[in-house]
């Protein structure tokens, strides 16, 4: 019997005129001779708009939404999210800064993340960034830093919950982890942040990511807001804020479907009375960064040289696993599968073909696409690699084996 074979979930954010992509409402191909070079990344502001409004319409209006500035932290898209979100999570003194650039509130910045160094927290506490903090000792340090600087530190306790996200792409919580307070040991840190006389903001609560399962991130929800009431009762004084995390995840594989926000939004409709009734005048936060900003971003490479190889085609192209790791199958994947790819100037093609896009790395590790059903590509056209907008450029290996950079761009 012929199984069939699982298909991506349909790319339809971006529109096809004559066969050829459009991206932030200009074709790729006059795309990328505005960009000068391939290979590039290219984010379509007006995606990421609509990506925050979709949130708004199904979250309860008392949420407030954080970008996760890690997912994609270019200056350019941070400078849009800021406008259009109500809080930017950091995880770094690098992104620390780029946070501060825009017009967000430092006091609605927050910075997560484990050994932060005491430039990050000196400037954190000078600006006025919510501190995250990870451990005991982190907590004695900002307290340090804070009576030389004459300023009250504000703080967070990341607690490492005693349960964790189900059928998450990446659990965060939950069992032994380098990130957060056991919950545990908190009610005893939250004491000590009394004596220390920090101001106490609240909790952070994230449990995992990339989870497409909606019962899963409810099921989240409900544990994280029991932990906070519970946990609660032993903080110096009523939290002001409580992160629960995000984990929505966005189809990358074949057979993946798309999470049902609808049903997330309404669960959480149904939780909030009684938080805000046991927490009054918590603000409840989501920190989203992937389901922000991945679906908005393609990757762009062109095709340098076609070759067949005993029966296979290559499509041998600029670009790589030095831009792209995820796409490539090295950032995260057991068993590697492809990402969205299609010919971006022949998006449906009159011929189509079983190629594998590869990059120029001498290693067979760098491959983009492996036996994928494409339009038949020749040397000049552009290889485009969908849900590209989070976890591309940064999260790759740029230096490896010293070939040109790729530049990025929001249109």
């Amino acid at each position: 019997m012929n199984s069939v074979r699982p298909q991506h979930a349909p790319m339809t954010q971006f529109p096809v005129v004559d066969d050829c992509l459009q991206i932030g409402g200009m074709a790729l191909t006059r795309l990328a001779e505005r960009v000068g070079s391939t290979p590039f990344y290219a984010y379509d502001r007006a995606k990421l708009t609509d990506r925050v409004a979709l949130l708004r319409q199904y979250l309860p209006p008392e949420i407030h939404l954080h970008y996760a500035m890690k997912a994609n932290p270019m200056p350019a898209v941070v400078q849009h999210m800021a406008s259009l979100v109500d809080g930017i999570d950091i995880a770094s003194g690098g992104e620390q800064r780029v946070a501060l650039d825009t017009t967000m509130d430092p006091g609605l910045i927050s910075f997560a993340g484990p050994g932060k160094s005491d430039a990050d927290l000196s400037c954190a506490i000078a600006a006025g960034v919510v501190l995250n903090m990870e451990s005991e000792a982190e907590m004695e340090r900002i307290a340090v830093a804070g009576k030389r600087l004459a300023i009250r530190p504000k703080v967070a306790v990341r607690v490492n919950p005693d349960f964790e996200l189900k059928s998450s792409g990446m659990k965060m919580g939950g069992g032994p982890k380098q990130f957060g307070v056991d919950a545990e040991r908190v009610p005893a840190m939250l004491g000590r942040i009394g004596e220390l006389d920090l101001d106490f903001y609240g909790f952070h609560i994230y449990s995992g990511s990339q989870n497409l399962k909606a019962a899963s991130i409810q099921e989240a929800h409900e544990k994280t807001f029991a932990l906070a009431i519970r946990l609660a009762a032993y903080a110096p004084r009523a939290p002001r804020t409580l992160n629960i995390g995000g984990g929505f995840g966005i189809p990358y594989f074949p057979g993946e479907g798309r999470l049902d926000l609808e049903a997330v939004g309404a669960n959480l409709t149904l939780l909030l009375p009684g938080v805000l009734l046991a927490l009054p005048g918590v603000q409840v936060q989501i920190e989203l960064g992937r389901y922000l900003v991945a679906e908005a971003g393609i990757y762009v490479s062109r095709v340098i040289e076609r070759k067949v190889s005993r029966g296979q085609v290559y499509l041998v192209t600029d670009g790589g696993l030095h831009h792209h790791l995820a796409a490539s199958g090295n950032f995260g994947q057991v068993i590697r599968k492809n990402y969205p790819v299609v010919i971006g100037n022949r998006v449906a093609g009159g011929e189509r073909e079983i190629a594998s896009a590869v990059g120029p790395l001498c290693t067979p590790l760098d491959l983009l696409a492996d036996q994928m059903e494409m339009a038949k590509a020749d040397v000049g056209d552009l290889v485009v690699v969908f849900q590209s907008g989070a976890y591309g450029l940064t999260a790759s290996p740029a230096a490896f084996l010293s070939h040109p950079g790729a530049r990025e761009v929001l249109v």
